[in-house]
């Protein structure tokens, strides 16, 4: 059995040329079963999917942390993606399961948008039918709730602190070889703490607030609602992660040097564990 962690965009509203937007691939192969589970879809998303060995119609179910556009801007590839590729066309709905609010009207809009050039394309093909979403909206739990799940694998969902955006939560995967948690978009905050109790990687949006802080003043109200370094590295040596994976990186590292200021960052604010700074399609993998 294995559980990997493939970072499938490592970016945020700021587009570089090397840093998909955001999203996180969990793969689960075990005795009987292989899961694949998708955390938010960024811009190019799809490219990485296949970048990272799969495909949108190898997705079991796509989980949606906030209704923030750079986390869901590559939803539409995912699923028109899906439903377009001839080899695709007998999959079920994709199930889609994300906090009651906007991200679940967002989705159930979705493809209403797409209906001129799913017509056409579905008369020219034969098909009888376009994509179908299969949409899971749950309540914004007060503590770590479960969302989803297969026989070997459990996904809770856990509030986090990402206002003025609401709701926002992130995720945590349980497998047979261990525990993985997703942040999602958040503040170091009590909540993350609640549900990243015994994992064994916790992957995490980082900010560097140092620097943020001396961008002109129009542009650091992003301190309100994003993660400092220092903080993460103090919050998960204090929860005993074994394995710390950054991503969502504001600013955008543009070097190895920057990339180290990252995780010595991390190191200042006490964290003694694996420290790593993802890029694009890193993979990690439990045990």
């Amino acid at each position: 059995m294995t559980t990997t962690v493939i970072v499938t965009g490592t970016g945020t509203p700021i587009a570089t040329a090397d840093r998909a937007g955001p999203g996180v691939l969990i793969v689960y192969e075990g005795f009987g079963e292989t899961v694949r589970l998708q955390f938010d879809a960024g811009r190019s998303t799809v490219m990485r999917l296949i970048g990272a060995g799969t495909s949108p119609g190898g997705l079991d179910a796509v989980f949606l942390t906030h209704h923030h556009s750079d986390h869901l801007v590559g939803l539409d590839d995912l699923l028109l993606t899906r439903w377009v590729l001839d080899r695709q066309w007998d999959l079920p709905p994709i199930p889609v399961v994300a906090p009651a609010g906007p991200c679940i009207r967002f989705v159930g809009g979705l493809l209403d948008r797409w209906d001129e050039d799913l017509a056409v394309r579905a008369a020219h093909a034969g098909r009888d039918r376009g994509p179908e979403v299969d949409i899971r909206p749950f309540d914004l739990p007060s503590a770590p709730t479960e969302v989803w799940r297969t026989a070997d694998v459990r996904v809770l969902a856990g509030r986090v602190r990402h206002e003025p955006v609401r709701p926002a939560v992130g995720y945590r995967v349980e497998t047979p070889d261990g525990v993985v948690v997703v942040s999602g978009d958040t503040l170091v905050c009590d909540e993350v703490a609640d549900l990243a109790v015994g994992t064994d990687v916790l992957v995490y949006e980082a900010m560097r607030f140092s620097e943020v802080q001396g961008l002109p003043e129009h542009r650091r109200f992003i301190l309100d609602y994003h993660a400092d370094t220092v903080a993460i590295g103090r919050q998960a040596e204090d929860l005993g992660v074994s394995r710390l994976v950054l991503t969502h990186l504001l600013p955008p590292p543009e070097s190895e040097a920057d990339e180290q200021a990252f995780e010595d960052d991390v190191r200042s604010g006490g964290y003694t564990g694996d420290v790593v700074v993802a890029r694009d399609l890193t993979a990690v993998t439990l045990p």
